[in-house]
């Protein structure tokens, strides 16, 4: 039943994507789809997350990693929504810059921009290599970001939250929110020369998870409680998957040095 759904689909997901690069230019598919893949998987999922308590206390409660006293006040919150929307003008304006810049040296679009979509082992290839350099920018900047220089100047901003919310994901410095968070996710499937649809895929996970690991809430497998110690410890779990920590050891408590 489910192959013949998926069969009926795919011709009509490929037909309309083919409609839309003939419509429409690379440089605008490229920034509207950005933009609306950041407001579904990350926008979206951030203020469900906020709004649990109201929807499912019970439920709220019952997966909530820190306790009520810990919890951040509702000035932090919408000044961490203040903070989080102006980091996206910023990386929106950024990236429409990028855009212009590229348009003018003859290149179309940051990613391959085409109407035939990209086929099931190109995406998971690009995907796989996408989520290691990702891992190792975000692990080495995250890294540098706690050297004390950095960390009063820059990163400190990010750790007022020691019991994060999903929006605390981007409440950031703008250098951080360029260097530590958009790059490490924009950047490996430019280099590869990735499909946008390839792009957008990996961008959707990169949100989705960033926002689930900040939420507060512990629903898959552990992932939150990693991150939420981070931000209680401040020393340990710097990577995204945890492959570096694993690497370096920093996937256990250590003396603290960045406070």
């Amino acid at each position: 039943m489910m192959s013949i759904q998926l069969d009926e689909l795919l011709p009509k997901a490929a037909a309309f994507w083919s409609e839309v690069v003939a419509s429409y230019s690379p440089q605008k598919i490229e920034f509207v789809g950005t933009l609306l893949v950041q407001i579904v998987t990350f926008w979206l999922p951030s203020i469900f997350y906020l709004f649990l308590d109201v929807i499912a206390p019970s439920f709220s409660q019952r997966h909530k990693i820190q306790p009520a006293p810990k919890q951040p006040m509702q000035r932090d919150i919408v000044r961490c929504f203040i903070v989080v929307t102006q980091n996206q003008i910023l990386s929106s304006a950024l990236h429409m810059g990028l855009l212009f810049i590229t348009s003018r040296t003859g290149s179309a679009s940051s990613y391959r921009v085409e109407a035939a979509m990209p086929p099931a082992i190109e995406i998971g290839r690009d995907v796989l290599i996408s989520l290691l350099l990702r891992e190792a920018m975000f692990y080495y900047s995250h890294r540098l970001l706690h050297v004390p220089f950095f960390y009063r100047r820059i990163h400190k901003k990010h750790h007022k939250f020691t019991a994060p919310i999903a929006l605390a994901a981007q409440f950031a410095h703008p250098l951080e929110q360029i260097f530590a968070n958009a790059l490490p996710i924009s950047l490996p499937p430019q280099l590869l020369r990735s499909h946008v649809l390839t792009f957008w895929i990996f961008l959707a996970w990169e949100l989705f998870n960033t926002a689930t690991v900040h939420s507060g809430y512990d629903f898959f497998h552990n992932k939150a409680k990693m991150h939420d110690l981070h931000h209680e410890k401040f020393n340990l779990n710097y990577g995204s998957i945890g492959l570096l920590d694993w690497v370096h050891g920093t996937d256990k408590l250590g003396k603290r040095h960045s406070e």
